[in-house]
């Protein structure tokens, strides 16, 4: 009995925060590791969302408007929500954008680049090193598929994630080589049910539910890069050795 209620205490003093918890991935995530007896940080643009969201939760959970695409608030805010929970031992980075953009009107470019990556690099650098005082925490990126090849329907939202894969990549051999306990996981959905999944021809399109009970069993199992869902490898290989004269034709 002393033994059950042991591990209960430890999973219950588990600290994450999860940016871009207020809909979608985020806010399936927050359920799941809830459940699991995290103490959780959300950030989101919409209070009322976030708020909803505490509220049904079965832990505690800490509640801080965010866009992370405002890099001088965020900042500020992100510091001040680590000093809410106090020492964190993950940090999930699910905010993103992007959207199909065929008339490459410069106004949606610049909103996904500001978000997926200016917005990313701000939390995650801020993340890696709040894991590096405290000599151990794990970083989880929401990349995409989108990231392994260019898209002429989107051409900033695949860019935007390639750097968001490559970062998370730099982040990892700088842990290794610092020999920190910094644990990167680069998480590469396919096709999942929100709002960003736009366009005619969509497949193996996955719930947000489902989408993050894969996620999180990547994430307890320390990868360094996983495809949701899993059958999405197939695609990855594909696209990784297709040439480009037939890529092109798609």
């Amino acid at each position: 009995m002393v033994s059950i209620f042991f591990v209960k205490m430890v999973f219950m003093c588990k600290k994450a925060i999860i940016v871009g918890a207020s809909s979608g991935i985020g806010e399936s995530l927050a359920k799941i590791m809830s459940a699991k007896g995290y103490i959780l940080g959300l950030t989101g643009r919409r209070v009322d969302l976030l708020e909803a969201l505490a509220g049904e939760l079965p832990e505690k959970a800490v509640v801080q408007v965010m866009d992370v695409s405002k890099v001088l608030d965020a900042e500020e805010q992100f510091s001040n929500l680590i000093q809410n929970l106090g020492k964190v031992d993950l940090v999930i980075i699910a905010a993103g954008t992007g959207q199909q953009n065929l008339e490459l009107e410069s106004a949606l470019e610049v909103e996904t680049i500001n978000t997926n990556v200016i917005g990313f690099t701000i939390i995650a650098g801020m993340a890696f090193n709040h894991f590096k005082n405290n000599q151990k925490g794990h970083l989880v990126g929401i990349s995409s598929i989108m990231a392994l090849r260019g898209s002429s329907d989107a051409p900033a939202y695949s860019a935007s994630k390639a750097y968001i894969s490559n970062y998370m990549q730099g982040l990892r051999v700088k842990a290794f080589k610092e020999k920190l306990d910094v644990t990167i996981t680069d998480i590469r959905p396919g096709f999942v049910d929100t709002a960003m999944a736009k366009g005619d021809g969509l497949f193996w399109v996955s719930s947000p539910e489902k989408a993050a009970l894969q996620i999180f069993d990547a994430i307890e199992a320390g990868k360094s890069c996983a495809y949701i869902t899993k059958r999405w490898r197939l695609i990855a290989w594909f696209l990784k050795v297709l040439p480009e004269s037939l890529y092109r034709k798609l």
